[in-house]
């Protein structure tokens, strides 16, 4: 049995500081809009939500931004994160190309998510904040932040889309382990809630509704403040350590990577394993292709629009130019918890715009195929949201196969799924159904977008 190939960095080489793709950029993307007056969002506007240091961040254009040593000592419980040669996988396919994957499973939480709940929660707590509230679809994000309050001791309370918190019960009671109180979203605590439930009694949930009563809860508390687990700039940054471990561990496995692909729900792995590969493909030192996986059933990228929207369902965040389904569209309820989101990530969309990345959307019955192969060969269960990589990873060296091009493929497998083990179970049992998305569906939710902006 060939023995498993995996780059390690000795603790020394953990990275130092984040990095903002902003610098490097062609142009800067466009600002957020106070959906009042039209105008640029300005730091007071984001003052009742989160701390200065954090929107600094959000809006910093300096390459590199420090990290703090607090948050480097709790990055130590488990970074830096092995890179794995994936050969038996590689060898199951028949195919010349060489399968690197990012594993960052092996955090405290299960996921890439505590990358940045550590910083967040770290710079509420150093400017005083009691409690947090956030939203999570599948849970990592719920989890990873609950962790993280629980070291620099903030009270959470986490909205979590009914989808979810229905089909992934452990998630929910992770969350609890670690201190967090857990509601289902939409919910009669909040006014936006009851608006959804008021109309829809039977609402499985979106992202967009969890956001809004997060957001609506932080707001009319001064004690409290809101965290975000994907889309906005700062959250991709922190996101970054993966991709400069990345690059220093695929350079000592001696090789420079053709193709790299990545999940994308609000872009948050995606960002954080690419934007450093990004920026020595803008310097010309390198040329891959960046792929962004999406599933078919929220295709946040694939067969939205390039606008100012909502991040949110009942409006109440400021306007952001990104790709999206319109703030109103309700997805599926796929096992996929972390993609069912309406819009992207506003700099992955407008590097998206720029040329720099494509992107492909997959069904859920060909990610979980692939999620079954990889655990079968690499042994690690791969969570719903990664098998859309993995899946793009397999077409991708099969295609390698046909044409004998010897590529190199690089993914991040941002978290394991044995909390998800109830979505195998399904796709084991033939339960599990692709999903079709209408036009209709997707001209009602556009329909939507806010106008004359």
């Amino acid at each position: 049995m060939e023995r498993q190939v995996k780059y390690l960095l000795p603790e020394s080489e953990l990275p130092r500081h984040w990095y903002n793709v902003i610098a490097d950029l062609p142009s800067p993307p466009p600002p957020p809009l106070h959906p009042g007056t039209g105008q640029p969002v300005g730091p007071d506007d984001l003052a009742p939500l989160f701390p200065a240091a954090l929107i600094a961040q959000e809006v910093t254009g300096e390459r590199y931004v420090a990290i703090p040593e607090d948050v480097l000592d709790v990055y130590r419980l488990w970074r830096p994160t092995p890179l794995f040669r994936a050969r038996r996988l590689e060898r199951d396919l028949g195919t010349p190309a060489r399968i690197y994957y990012k594993y960052e499973g092996g955090s405290p939480a299960g996921s890439h998510k505590p990358n940045t709940a550590v910083p967040q929660a770290y710079y509420n707590a150093a400017e005083g904040a009691k409690r947090l509230t956030t939203e999570t679809g599948a849970g990592q994000w719920g989890s990873a932040l609950a962790f993280a309050s629980a070291l620099f001791g903030l009270q959470l309370e986490v909205w979590m889309v009914r989808a979810s918190y229905d089909q992934k019960p452990y998630r929910k009671l992770l969350m609890e382990t670690y201190g967090a109180t857990v509601y289902p979203s939409p919910s009669d605590r909040t006014n936006a809630g009851r608006a959804v439930l008021a109309e829809h009694p039977e609402s499985t949930g979106s992202l967009g509704i969890a956001i809004s009563e997060a957001v609506e809860v932080a707001a009319g508390d001064p004690e409290a403040r809101y965290a975000l687990g994907s889309v906005l700039n700062h959250v991709l940054m922190h996101q970054t350590i993966i991709g400069e471990e990345a690059l220093k561990q695929l350079a000592d496995a001696g090789d420079t990577p053709d193709v790299i692909v990545g999940c994308t729900g609000g872009g948050s792995n995606f960002g954080g394993l690419v934007f450093p590969f990004l920026r020595e493909k803008l310097a010309g030192r390198i040329n891959p292709v960046i792929r962004a996986v999406e599933p078919a059933a929220c295709p946040s990228f694939t067969r939205s629009v390039y606008a100012y929207d909502f991040g949110d369902t009942a409006g109440m965040t400021p306007l952001l130019k990104m790709h999206t389904l319109g703030h109103e569209f309700i997805p599926d309820p796929i096992h996929a918890g972390g993609p069912r989101y309406h819009g992207m990530s506003p700099l992955l969309s407008h590097i998206y715009e720029l040329g720099l990345i494509e992107a492909v959307a997959k069904p859920q019955s060909e990610c979980f195929a692939a999620g079954l192969r990889f655990a079968r060969t690499e042994g690690i269960v791969p969570a719903p949201e990664p098998t859309h990589a993995v899946a793009a990873c397999i077409e991708e060296a099969l295609r390698c196969k046909e044409t004998g091009e010897e590529k190199v493929i690089l993914t991040a497998l941002c978290g394991h799924g044995l909390l998800d083990l109830a979505a195998y179970g399904d796709y084991l049992s033939g339960q599990l159904q692709d999903l079709q998305l209408s036009d209709q569906a997707v001209e009602e939710a556009l329909a939507g977008l806010p106008a004359g902006v």
